[in-house]
């Protein structure tokens, strides 16, 4: 998955200012109580962190973004 392909999805999960506010203040379990912004600072990749945002937010995804 690319980032550009990750930010896409955050923004249509989330709204646009939103979605930055939870890269940035959220801390993840699945990430390692990393926050989206770290894990993706550290060099995790973007489909892997997706799929953290999925199992944490899984009321919130679209289920057609769920992959």
């Amino acid at each position: 998955m690319q980032l550009s392909d990750f930010w896409d999805r955050m923004n249509e999960t989330f709204g646009a200012a939103y979605a930055r506010s939870v890269a940035a203040d959220q801390a993840v379990g699945q990430l390692g109580g990393r926050t989206i912004d770290q894990a993706l600072a550290e060099g995790e990749n973007a489909k892997a962190v997706w799929m953290a945002v999925c199992r944490a937010w899984p009321e919130r995804i679209p289920a057609r973004l769920v992959r």
